[in-house]
């Protein structure tokens, strides 16, 4: 697809994320690149279900299907199966990080932090579907860096049940800080706090 395509999108579907993941999904993407997720076993959605702008708000809606056998069942914890707490909330970054994308920014997002979470329920083997919601609050664009910032507040449930609030998460995307040849030393190719 176009890149100006790419920026109209109400919905994603799996293939449509594999080839975001893989930085195949977008024939002419933008100088400096723009927001991408991360590959599987990272990639915590299976598709994008909504997504919507209003001025400097949003809202965007994924689903992820449970499966028996997933990474993380087959070692957290090896008699106790359940879903890490923090990959609902990367889950969450992951999606702000998309949205910003979504919206124009250009460069690779970072999680930035979350103001808080709450977990109330667990995903276990044998629930079927999570559902990752959020609203968008503050999405803006920061011309004198070329960075953008998004903010949101999230609900994650299982099976219809609410089971994760998180308040205030962000991300940033930011210009210049993408290590593509990795795995060669240079310039990105290693971290520590980033310039301002």
């Amino acid at each position: 697809m176009t890149y100006a395509d790419y920026l109209k999108s109400t919905q994603l579907n799996k293939a449509e994320l594999l080839g975001l993941a893989w930085g195949t999904l977008v024939d002419d993407p933008p100088e400096g690149g723009f927001a991408a997720l991360p590959a599987p076993p990272m990639l915590m959605m299976d598709r994008i279900t909504e997504i919507s702008h209003n001025g400097n708000r949003g809202r965007i809606v994924a689903e992820q299907d449970v499966l028996l056998d997933a990474w993380f069942f087959q070692c957290h914890f090896r008699n106790d199966p359940v879903q890490p707490g923090c990959l609902g909330v990367d889950a969450v970054w992951q999606l702000i990080g998309l949205y910003a994308g979504l919206r124009g920014a250009r460069g690779a997002g970072r999680a930035l932090g979350v103001g808080a979470v709450e977990f109330r329920g667990q995903i276990r083997p044998h629930n079927k579907v999570v559902r990752y919601e959020v609203d968008i609050r503050r999405y803006a664009e920061l011309p004198s860096s070329g960075s953008a910032l998004a903010i949101g507040n999230a609900t994650v449930s299982v099976d219809g049940e609410a089971i994760y609030t998180l308040t205030d998460a962000k991300v940033g995307i930011f210009l210049d800080i993408r290590y593509g040849d990795y795995p060669r030393e240079s310039e990105n190719s290693r971290g520590g706090v980033m310039q301002r």
